[in-house]
């Protein structure tokens, strides 16, 4: 993806300097803190071990991570590629592992969650007690007739029956799915369906912005659309206290059938390859993917990422993890991951903004949290809202900072750095997907000098590089296709129900090899950057422009707090690039030219050719309400064509504003 311009003397294309080689023209890089360098000839060994024998690794963490019901002899068959079967012939149950064992090694009294709701509500349950729930909620669903390898859909809000629900699920075996709690009626019905779940587990409503949002009218109007046929029971915890319909014989409160129940209960082994959850995530047919992994595999990764990548000392460090359960990072590093390391940490209710901006820092504070997790959509919007807030609080506690669910840009991870880390602190920058499963490309702290903006390596055992259109690797400086090139232990096992996408999807464009969709780039020590997604490349003038690129080089420009870039349709160029910004509060503009600053801003950096064609300058970005900004909105914004679904974003009237602001944009 490298871009060109044209040689003033001869007329000819000549490489242009892209975006990244100028943010790197500098050496921006950070040697690894002090605090960690001890652990730097260990991880390297842990390297040379998994380079040299990669499925001995993975063997040995699995058997050092978990506790196995019955051991496994096997780590993998693959002879059924692309479908794994990692520690196939082992047994365990993922709920023991989380919880059971902890107790029964006398870290009972250890704090495993710190609840903080959005109203300022708090709970704090220690792994004894989350043991007791568990068992409680697990005997409560066998009760209503939930058996081994029965699907339950879960739409709840980040609340501590959130954990439990999936954990209870887990220890008797049936695989959970759960549902954002932001998703519509529609997409809730579409996934029970797709899942045959027959319960569900849901709330009155949950706190949001300072309000109660309902969510059991949504499952009763997604039941009314066809899928009450085949649930059985709805469970419903009680949280804000409004008013519900109620259908007898099929509705139950969370407190009536749950805190009366034994808290004794025997987990179900299970064997390694068992479905452990289904996560639905988007599909480019309309049709939602069911992403299903299984236990064994999942568990090992999930464990030893969250213990490396974060370098946690579970008997000292509090741990938050700003994702909802809803998405993976929810899945992988709120419930399983932590809990199976036997972690304390923290769980919030709500947005970083309510009651007011400071609140992520309050908790922090508060918790004293040493692990922050979180994505650089919440960074860069926390760098909007300027240093002010973070700097009257004590944020001293943290010590390892991360990044998840997109490719963060050099300027955001270095105010990451500076202003929440105190210029003392790590940044580790990862990449992986829901169907990865776990972090597969990350830097290690002590181990490497970090790159702002750079995922940098694949961690060890992981087998993670970029190819070029022949599926051949491409080499140092150059960009093309990011792929996995063996199996891995959190790997998907699937799409649920249909096998044939699942390869379609994933293993058809090379054979033999995963690959995703996403874009990226080595620079000249070898180290990944994300572009993001194929998708999301852009083609002017026969000029492939990856929009993460244009992007970034619009935040590196000091007026500019996010950025959204998307190609639109043009008749002289194919595509156009179209830009979204949103200015600093303290941005010293002139509104009259501060499109085209931008435009020339963006020249400099990368090259005239990846100018945008528009500048707007909005008032927010249609993100949903896990951060993740929903570009197929605005190309039909950029497209002129009416929006399409925007029933996910956390805030609808986003829209509103951004077609009121077209009427008078900034261009040439």
């Amino acid at each position: 993806m490298v871009l060109h311009d044209t040689d003033d003397t001869t007329g000819q294309p000549t490489p242009a300097r892209t975006g990244l080689e100028n943010l790197l023209a500098e050496d921006r890089r950070f040697a690894p803190d002090p605090e960690f360098a001890a652990q730097a000839n260990v991880h390297a060994e842990v390297y040379s071990w998994a380079n040299a024998d990669r499925l001995d690794f993975w063997a040995d963490q699995a058997r050092g991570l978990l506790d196995w019901a019955t051991p496994f002899t096997q780590t993998l068959d693959w002879s059924g590629a692309p479908v794994a079967r990692w520690f196939a012939d082992g047994t365990l149950n993922a709920a023991y592992n989380a919880v059971d064992r902890h107790v029964a090694a006398g870290r009972g009294d250890r704090v495993a969650l710190h609840f903080e709701g959005e109203p300022g509500d708090t709970r704090t349950l220690t792994y004894a007690d989350l043991l007791r729930e568990v068992s409680k909620a697990a005997n409560a669903l066998t009760e209503l007739g939930v058996r081994t390898g029965d699907r339950v859909a879960i739409y709840l809000p980040l609340i501590p029956e959130a954990v439990i629900a999936m954990l209870a699920c887990a220890r008797i075996g049936a695989p959970h799915s759960v549902v954002f709690g932001g998703f519509s009626a529609q997409a809730l019905h579409s996934r029970i369906l797709d899942a045959d779940a027959r319960v569900v587990i849901t709330a009155d409503g949950g706190y949001r912005r300072g309000a109660p949002s309902a969510l059991k009218s949504t499952v009763d109007e997604a039941l009314a659309a066809g899928s009450g046929e085949i649930v059985r029971h709805v469970l419903v915890v009680r949280r804000t206290g409004q008013d519900v319909d109620w259908t007898e014989g099929r509705d139950l409160w969370w407190h009536d059938a749950v805190d009366g129940a034994s808290d004794q209960h025997e987990a179900v082994a299970v064997e390694a390859e068992h479905p452990l959850f289904i996560l639905y995530t988007s599909g480019t047919t309309g049709k939602p993917k069911g992403i299903f992994h299984t236990t064994g595999g999942y568990l090992t990764q999930a464990a030893w990422t969250h213990r490396n990548v974060f370098d946690l000392k579970p008997e000292t460090d509090v741990y938050w993890c700003t994702a909802d359960i809803g998405w993976i990072t929810g899945h992988t590093y709120v419930v399983y991951g932590p809990l199976i390391n036997g972690a304390t940490q923290v769980i919030y209710e709500g947005t970083p903004d309510t009651p007011d901006r400071g609140r992520w820092w309050d908790i922090v504070q508060k918790y004293r949290v040493s692990i922050l997790y979180t994505a650089p959509t919440a960074i860069r919007t926390c760098m909007k809202w300027g240093e002010e807030l973070p700097s009257a609080r004590d944020l001293s506690s943290l010590r390892v900072l991360g990044s998840v669910g997109e490719p963060i840009n050099p300027e955001a991870w270095t105010w990451y750095r500076r202003v929440i880390g105190g210029d003392r602190t790590p940044v580790v920058d990862t990449w992986w997907q829901t169907e990865t499963g776990a972090i597969m490309i990350s830097p290690l702290p002590g181990v490497t000098a970090a790159k702002p903006g750079s995922a940098q390596v694949p961690l060890p055992g992981i087998a993670a590089t970029v190819v070029d259109d022949d599926a051949q690797p491409v080499p140092d400086g150059a960009g093309g296709y990011l792929v996995l090139t063996e199996p891995w232990p959190a790997m998907l096992r699937g799409v649920w129900g249909d096998e044939q996408r699942f390869r379609d999807t994933y293993w058809s464009r090379f054979p033999g090899i995963y690959f995703a969709g996403d874009g990226a780039k080595k620079d000249d020590d070898g180290d990944i950057w994300l572009l993001g997604r194929v998708d999301d490349v852009m083609n002017v003038s026969g000029h492939r422009l990856s929009t993460t690129e244009i992007e970034s080089a619009l935040v590196a420009h000091p007026a500019v707090a996010e950025a959204a870039v998307v190609g639109a349709a043009d008749d002289t160029t194919g595509q156009a690039v179209v830009a979204f910004v949103i200015l600093r509060g303290d941005a010293q503009t002139d509104p009259e030219t501060v499109g085209e600053d931008l435009r020339a801003h963006v020249a400099k950096l990368i090259g005239p050719i990846a100018k945008p064609r528009t500048v707007l300058v909005v008032p927010e970005l249609p993100k949903t309400r896990s951060g993740k900004i929903m570009r197929r909105l605005l190309r039909d914004v950029a497209e002129h064509r009416q929006v399409g679904d925007a029933t996910t974003l956390a805030d609808a009237s986003v829209m509103d504003l951004i077609q009121q602001g077209l009427a008078t944009p900034s261009t040439d």
